[in-house]
């Protein structure tokens, strides 16, 4: 059955072929195509498959077993409602025909119009004040960023400019290329509004990125606080962001002097562990204007979530 499956980019192709608008010397009855529904979509994949419905059937069988879960499995019935009516499949579903049909889960999520990255715009506003990881993934092809193409030739690097008015030219490229191009994956992570445990050094409301491969804490060598490592630590009730030191099994969180906030003390082997090392920082100059942030720095009661 699995001779039959097709790259997902000689898939997105031929699906693109199907779709593509008529040449101009063609008349057009309508004005437009009619909208192709997610459930359309995935019989289009299907039939370019050649794909039956039983050997769906059978396919998500074994990923239902190996996953342990009956969940994964698709019907041939229950494929049926999906392709032909305005069915929602779960999400234990979709996983199994993204995996049968080789797709990508996240796109196929964005047809049935969920976007994974709309997720990073709602993080600033809830829970703000909380220490916390952050995703660095950036979900879907078609995302796209802008960058500097060409610098103006007349840019002097020895002088503090605003980048927007020496970029001569901004493009677009797919986000997903930027990952391509990392030569490292980080971790990101974010310092809560109330986090004061390495101000001024970290200010509130920092991002920072952390490498997962310095997990070892460096105990001298540094000149001065600014060449001192600092550590994103996982504990059992959130993060901390500190200088570290480590004695034994034990590890001492060591916040900055001027913040006022104590020194803690973890066991390494039950209550803390070294995410990586901070090797940058974006970070305000100036504190957020907290009013303008809704729904505030607290997740919503049940009354005041609109549904």
């Amino acid at each position: 059955m699995f001779s039959k499956l097709n790259s997902p980019l000689k898939i997105k192709q031929e699906i693109e072929s199907v779709l593509k608008p008529l040449p101009k010397d063609v008349p057009m009855v309508q004005a437009a195509a009619p909208q192709v529904s997610p459930g359309q979509y995935l019989k289009v994949v299907r039939d370019r498959l050649q794909i039956g419905m039983r050997e769906v059937q059978d396919a998500s069988e074994v990923i239902a077993a190996e996953e342990g879960n009956e969940n994964f499995y698709v019907s041939a019935a229950r494929l049926t409602q999906i392709e032909n009516e305005e069915s929602i499949p779960s999400f234990f579903k979709l996983f199994s025909l993204c995996s049968i049909y080789g797709l990508d889960l996240n796109d196929v999520l964005s047809k049935y119009g969920v976007n994974a990255n709309r997720t990073r715009s709602y993080q600033t506003r809830f829970l703000p004040d909380i220490t916390r990881t952050t995703s660095s993934e950036i979900h879907g092809l078609e995302d796209k960023v802008l960058v500097p193409v060409r610098i103006d030739p007349t840019f002097r690097w020895e002088t503090t400019q605003l980048v927007n008015r020496v970029v001569a030219m901004w493009g677009e490229i797919p986000a997903a290329f930027l990952l391509s191009c990392n030569p490292r994956r980080h971790t990101y992570g974010y310092v809560g509004l109330t986090d004061k445990s390495m101000f001024p050094l970290l200010r509130p409301g920092s991002l920072v990125m952390i490498d997962p491969e310095r997990k070892r804490v460096i105990q001298d060598g540094w000149k001065n606080d600014y060449e001192r490592p600092v550590y994103f630590v996982e504990l059992r009730n959130g993060y901390r962001c500190g200088w570290c030191q480590v004695e034994g099994s034990r590890l001492t969180v060591i916040p900055h002097p001027v913040s006022n906030v104590p020194v803690q003390s973890f066991s390494l082997t039950t209550e803390a562990e070294i995410l990586g090392q901070v090797v940058g920082v974006a970070m305000r100059l100036a504190p957020p204007n907290r009013s303008s942030q809704e729904p505030g720095s607290k997740l919503p009661g049940p009354t005041e979530i609109v549904r």
